[in-house]
């Protein structure tokens, strides 16, 4: 046998070993999740308060520069330093 006809040989063996493990296995009930309540989103208020002193951003960008606004800040940019 060639070396491609022995790696068909054992995909085809391990896709019959797969079938074969399917078809027997149990069927396992899914467990019910509870349904999970939105956070509520946070106020400017809230991210103004929770940024005190060094609680900065800390986003990096790629030359490895760190963002200067306070964490969690709502402007889509950074301020790098």
């Amino acid at each position: 046998m060639s070396k491609m006809d022995n790696l068909r040989a054992m995909r085809e063996a391990r896709y019959a070993e797969a079938q074969k493990r399917a078809g027997s296995a149990p069927a396992r009930p899914k467990a019910a999740k509870a349904p999970v309540a939105p956070a509520a989103p946070k106020t400017v208020e809230t991210r103004v308060e929770e940024a005190t002193g060094d609680d900065l951003c800390g986003h990096r960008n790629i030359s490895g520069r760190s963002c200067t606004r306070e964490k969690g800040h709502p402007q889509k940019s950074h301020r790098y330093s």
